[in-house]
This record gives C-alpha cells, sequence and structure tokens, in this order.
C-alpha cells in the first residue's frame, strides 16, 4: 500500500456562522506541510506549518477567537459506515 505524499493530510476542525463555513486544513505539498484556513469562496490563509505544539496552540486560538465572534463547531459526520445500510 503506497500513501500519497500530497494532498490533504488533516481537518483540525470545521466552524459556521449562518450559512458561511470556515476549515482549518493541514495539506502536504510539495514545499512541505502547509496549513490553510478555507472556505467556500476559497483560501483564506495559508502558512508553513510543522508538527509543534506552537502551532497548534496557535490555531487553536484562531478558532477561540472566531468562536467568540458567533461562530460555532459544525457538528461531525460519522466517519463509519452504517452496518444496516450495507
Amino acid at each position: 500500500m503506497t500513501i500519497p505524499r500530497e494532498g490533504r493530510v488533516a481537518t483540525l476542525w470545521n466552524l459556521i456562522f449562518h450559512d458561511d463555513r470556515v476549515s482549518c486544513v493541514v495539506y502536504h505539498g510539495v514545499k512541505g506541510m502547509e496549513l490553510r484556513l478555507e472556505s467556500a469562496a476559497g483560501v483564506i490563509l495559508t502558512e508553513p506549518f510543522e508538527m509543534q505544539p506552537r502551532a497548534f496552540a496557535r490555531m487553536k486560538a484562531l478558532r477561540e477567537s472566531l468562536k467568540r465572534r458567533g461562530w460555532h463547531e459544525e457538528s461531525p459526520k460519522s466517519q463509519t459506515p452504517n452496518p444496516k445500510s450495507q
């Protein structure tokens, strides 16, 4: 099994405000890992990312700041298939 070295690695969080949604996503690309804050309209913020506590704390602070302004966590969708539907 080969693991792709480019593309989306993980979604750290999703927030919604009315009909707007933002996602904080880690990608792996040709220049290494990068963090993106994305919306339906496009990429809002891109910066290099390293798996270090400081980077996670920075994104947690951004999430908390948005939540204080009225954004809220999007209910996660189950990643497990429903055995009754198979």
